[in-house]
């Protein structure tokens, strides 16, 4: 309902100020999450390949997936401090949270979390208590 008043504001203001053709920015307007590489949580296994790069004001979609091999958990409260969760998915159902601090797997699945970059900054989720590289996975925001 809130993506259609937005939508319907910004073509009644293209009219009032005689704008022939509106251009909608990509992201929440159109529905367009750019898709990230997955978080794979995996005992003894890396969290990403290599960091992530995102700009301010970008619509992005991560899928977490665990494989079930332990019970694995991710956190990374700056990290979801700094962003705005529009929704996370698991099994179909949609949660429009209004913070994260962390996700913890029992057991295999995916949770997909859908969320507009905010602050820029260099952030990063891991598996609580870990300490090596391997075990984090970095958000740099510009």
């Amino acid at each position: 309902m809130m993506k259609k008043r937005i939508a319907s504001t910004v073509l009644l203001l293209a009219s009032v100020f005689g704008a022939s053709t509106v251009y909608a920015q990509a992201g929440l307007l159109t529905g367009g999450a750019t898709k990230l590489e997955p978080i794979t949580l995996s005992s003894g296994m890396p969290l990403a390949d290599a960091p992530y790069e995102l700009e301010s004001g970008g619509y992005y979609s991560i899928d977490i997936v665990c494989d079930g091999s332990a019970e694995l958990a991710i956190s990374g409260s700056q990290f979801f401090r700094n962003v705005w969760m529009d929704e996370v998915v698991i099994n179909d159902i949609e949660i429009r949270p209004l913070g994260i601090d962390s996700l913890e797997f029992d057991d295999e699945g995916t949770a997909t979390l859908k969320f507009i970059a905010i602050r820029p900054g260099t952030y990063e989720v891991r598996i609580p208590g870990t300490t090596g590289e391997t075990q984090k996975a970095t958000f740099t925001i510009k």
